[in-house]
């Protein structure tokens, strides 16, 4: 993980959050792209796109292609862009080494990412999420769904592939990108607390495209919840400077809220 803090000043603080949002934004984007394309050359195949195909293809181009690939394209290529960057702004010398922090977990590490996930879920779904339900209840908001809960609701069976993709695809490629570029980005400028707040912020509010239905103050509800969490993979990320660490937090975080939806849609409570 990249420690090095750049000099402040207004441009490279709006430079840093433009390369932020663009990079979250590229990522997600990027996965999106391929996976159109995947999707059609399998149409014109003669390939019928099911739900569950549709899935595997999602989480493999999204979260498995393209946060990643863009993750590690910054990687490579950050001190030469700057560099270019820099000498066309006037802001100085060539860029600051940057690296994603990354080792095998030890039991520091472990017990980071079990602490992180039990205060992602109990401070997001069951405190903010409590709040939020009763504050969507006082001023008559309307929540949007989570386009991936949706399918759910509609393929019980889809979340049983959700659950481990969650961990092997969904939590380590979103995590290289926001936590281990975004946030990495953001901390030579900012520091610590501001770019776990910044990165999380980003990593939230790019969750508003995947909501459906609601009105926007019951959707801002919603993104108010992931916050939460966002920010807690944030700092275990800081905490340590192991990517793997926030990777192992968020892959547990979604596949419990899965796990548990499947549970409640079999047992006919939803």
């Amino acid at each position: 993980m990249s420690r090095s803090t750049a000099a402040t000043g207004p441009l490279p603080a709006l430079l840093a959050v433009v390369s932020s949002l663009v990079l979250g934004a590229g990522g997600l984007f990027f996965g999106f792209l391929l996976l159109n394309v995947a999707a059609l050359a399998l149409i014109l195949a003669g390939v019928d796109i099911s739900p569950t195909l549709n899935i595997v293809l999602s989480l493999a181009f999204v979260q498995g292609v393209g946060c990643v690939l863009v993750a590690l394209a910054y990687v490579r290529n950050r001190e030469r862009v700057s560099a270019l960057v820099n000498d066309l702004l006037g802001d100085g010398g060539p860029g600051i080494p940057f690296s994603v922090g990354f080792a095998w977990p030890n039991l520091r590490d472990g017990a980071a990412a079990v602490g992180a996930y039990l205060a992602a879920f109990v401070g997001g779904p069951m405190i903010a999420g409590t709040i939020a339900g009763l504050l969507a209840q006082s001023i008559d908001a309307e929540t949007g769904q989570n386009s991936a809960v949706e399918i759910g609701l509609e393929n019980p069976e889809l979340l049983l592939l959700m659950i481990p993709a969650s961990i092997l695809l969904v939590g380590p490629g979103e995590e290289l990108l926001f936590r281990g570029v975004v946030q990495g980005r953001l901390r030579e400028v900012f520091g610590p607390v501001a770019s776990v707040v910044l990165a999380g912020t980003v990593f939230a509010g790019l969750h508003w495209f995947a909501l459906s239905g609601g009105d926007p103050a019951g959707n801002l509800l919603s993104l108010g919840v992931l916050l939460v969490p966002s920010y807690v993979f944030g700092a275990s990320y800081e905490y340590t400077g192991n990517i793997l660490v926030p990777s192992l937090a968020h892959g547990l975080y979604n596949a419990t809220l899965f796990t548990l939806l499947y549970v409640l849609i079999v047992s006919g409570v939803m």
